[in-house]
């Protein structure tokens, strides 16, 4: 075929797919996919109700993303649309932030995206005309965009400032571009933002084509394997899987690579998760979309033996990933120090999982729940949304505060203001991270997508993956309506109530998940038992004709746990941690009496902890209260070992609140893991 002939026929393919646009708009869109078990329901088809998503869905809509917009369009703060501005020719300046600001901003965009589906806030579709607009007026004519680059350029005329840094940010930039430009696609209709992304994404095709391994290796935090995947499905241009397929490959090519990139050995080699948590966690999820169009089983071979390796040795409770700011890698496996490699935000060594020190980017929770999720649709096995939802209660919500105008670059599981060193990242929650604001925009976008994530269909019906109030009206893989309507007080209550208002008149299946976590639970269709085997971990199938009106109800048992972690993990050997559901809780010192150190007290193995409501900065919880051990009343200034206390201390009322909460009623002191006192 010609290469006229070719683009022609694109066209009219393309053109094709944009009237049935309303068809296709889901977020990950793995209807065509022919290697994925589960695909999205339309974004839009769910809509919170009430209860703990709602309310987050609330606090997205009226304070996280018209917050964090003000920000990103302040030019003496965030300068994100002033460099798009810049770099269009449209004002004069220099660059402003760090190189990945304007994939930064393109997160906040696809929340923006995201929410428009769910609301059709003609606002909200105006300010995107109007972004969209500048984007397209400083995007070259080449398809490259860029606009540190591009700024550089237009300072220094002849200087080609573009791909010339191996360890830069242009492809991790594309790839949020592509993502966020499908996004719009589909919640829109609308061609303006894709047409840029297809220029985007043709450039580095051809980029690829004939860049060296080693310039190619600007691949890190390699957003844009996610986001080339899902611009070959959303205009089903076959180069562009081509290109996906070609970037997995050329890694191994690297002869000067490292685990810091996850490039020192070719990805279908590797079989434990090294290096920076976040370029980790993109990675991983890249290939799980490569595989969903290809089937080439040496990618989940290695998917498979890196999960079983974090969820083995390197995950937090909270789901959270990257335990250290600053490690090495190979890490004892050389006695030359040549060999040795500095590595930051990293996964760490097997069972390396500090508390104080604890890194855990935001960013790679997110990185976390993308990767889960996409091992979902491979393969409808429960234990990866198991995973999604741990981090999205905990580690990746603890990322924003309750209001969500405040953030966390890093996650700690404990703080304490007698650590005498200071740390690189705030403990607090802050407006504005300034050089690295990559955390807010995403976990923005992350919560404005939840409801994305409630429910799948396969060939064989409705999965029901997380437990919120809300409404669902979408459409079986045949075609056929479906309507629905969950009603429960999820995650601080285990009962789930499920009434259908419009179903298919043939036989399918409900597939309902019952968690991990959960070790009693009971199931009923229209108040009779259903006759299925509930096991923890797995999907529940309930396959018959239904009817409007039928009722199914789900009881999860949610006593109080407490964890405690193998003993190779070391920092948190005799304690334990608490959880309720799928929640993780903490004491802070804004939960114990005047004058207590969080530090001096433990629970013993029969303390009564009682769910009690509470309302901190206006969001509604459940706290544990209960009386903790005192273990401690004395400072230990100047002091590294003295003798232990034998003498009985007494007691104290605690207040343990969920660990996604901590910090919001001021500057505090935490724990996660306490001491146990048998």
């Amino acid at each position: 075929m010609g290469k006229k002939l070719k683009a022609a026929f694109y066209a009219v393919l393309f053109a094709a797919s944009t009237a049935a646009f309303a068809q296709d708009k889901a977020l990950v869109n793995t209807s065509k996919s022919p290697y994925a078990k589960l695909e999205s329901v339309n974004m839009g088809d769910v809509q919170w109700t009430n209860g703990f998503w709602a309310e987050r869905f609330k606090a997205c809509r009226d304070s996280m993303i018209p917050n964090m917009w003000r920000i990103y369009a302040d030019p003496k703060m965030g300068h994100a649309v002033q460099n798009f501005e810049i770099a269009a020719g449209l004002d004069t300046g220099s660059h402003v932030g760090p190189p990945f600001q304007d994939g930064d901003f393109y997160k906040l965009f696809e929340a923006v995206a995201s929410l428009y589906a769910q609301t059709h806030d003609k606002k909200l579709d105006e300010l995107m005309d109007k972004t969209i607009a500048i984007i397209g007026k400083a995007q070259r004519a080449d398809g490259y965009i860029h606009t540190p680059a591009e700024i550089e350029e237009r300072m220094h005329p002849g200087v080609k400032a573009s791909f010339q840094d191996r360890l830069n940010f242009e492809t991790y930039n594309l790839g949020h571009l592509m993502t966020a430009a499908c996004i719009h696609y589909r919640a829109t209709g609308k061609r303006t933002f894709l047409d840029i992304a297809v220029k985007a994404t043709d450039y580095l095709y051809r980029f690829y084509k004939t860049a060296s391994p080693e310039l190619a290796r600007n691949a890190i935090c390699p957003s844009h394997y996610m986001g080339v995947v899902e611009m070959y499905r959303t205009t089903r241009d076959p180069k562009y899987l081509e290109l996906a397929k070609n970037l997995i490959d050329i890694r191994g090519l690297m002869k000067e690579g490292t685990d810091d990139n996850q490039d020192r050995i070719p990805f279908r080699e590797q079989t434990v998760a090294t290096g920076h948590a976040v370029r980790a966690n993109y990675l991983y999820a890249g290939a799980a979309d490569v595989f969903a169009e290809t089937g080439d089983t040496s990618l989940t071979h290695v998917l498979n033996l890196v999960w079983n390796d974090v969820t083995q040795h390197k995950l937090y409770i909270t789901g959270g990933c990257g335990a250290l700011y600053d490690g090495v890698s190979p890490d004892g496996t050389s006695y030359l120090l040549k060999d040795v490699q500095q590595v930051h935000q990293a996964y760490g060594r097997d069972y390396q999982l500090p508390n104080f020190t604890a890194h855990n980017e935001t960013c790679a929770a997110v990185g976390n729940v993308l990767w889960n999720w996409r091992m979902l649709q491979l393969t409808g096995d429960a234990k990866y949304a198991d995973i999604m939802e741990l981090t999205l209660y905990n580690g990746m919500l603890s990322g924003i505060s309750l209001n969500g105008t405040k953030f966390l670059y890093t996650n700690p599981l404990a703080v304490s203001d007698d650590l005498p060193f200071a740390q690189r990242w705030s403990k607090d929650r802050v407006g504005y991270i300034g050089y690295s604001n990559c955390c807010p925009p995403n976990v923005i976008r992350t919560i404005a997508e939840v409801s994305n994530y409630a429910y799948n269909v396969s060939d064989k019906g409705l999965w029901v993956n997380l437990y919120g109030g809300n409404n669902l009206s979408t459409t079986l893989k045949d075609g056929s309506k479906i309507k629905l309507t969950q009603q429960t007080d999820y995650p601080w209550n285990g009962a789930v109530s499920i009434t259908l208002q419009e179903v298919p008149a043939n036989t399918f299946s409900f597939f309902v998940r019952i968690p991990g976590w959960c070790k009693n639970a009971s199931l009923t269709v229209n108040g009779k038992p259903a006759s299925v085997i509930l096991t923890p971990g797995t999907y529940a199938e309930l396959n018959r004709k239904w009817h409007a009106g039928d009722k199914i109800e789900l009881q999860l048992a949610m006593p109080v746990t407490m964890v405690e972690a193998n003993p190779l993990v070391e920092e948190v050997r005799n304690q334990i941690a608490v959880k309720r559901g799928p929640v993780v809780y903490c004491i802070e010192s804004a939960g114990i009496p005047k004058g207590k150190k969080v530090s001096g007290l433990a629970l013993s193995s029969n303390i009564d902890l009682k769910p009690q409501n509470i309302k901190i900065d206006n969001a509604d919880l459940v706290s544990l209260t209960g009386k903790a051990t005192i273990i401690d009343n004395t400072k230990w200034t100047n002091q590294l070992y003295r003798e232990v206390n034998s003498k009985p201390l007494g007691t104290v009322d605690v207040q343990l609140i969920p660990y996604f909460a901590w910090g919001n009623r001021g500057h505090v002191e935490m724990e996660t893991w306490i001491p146990f006192s048998r």
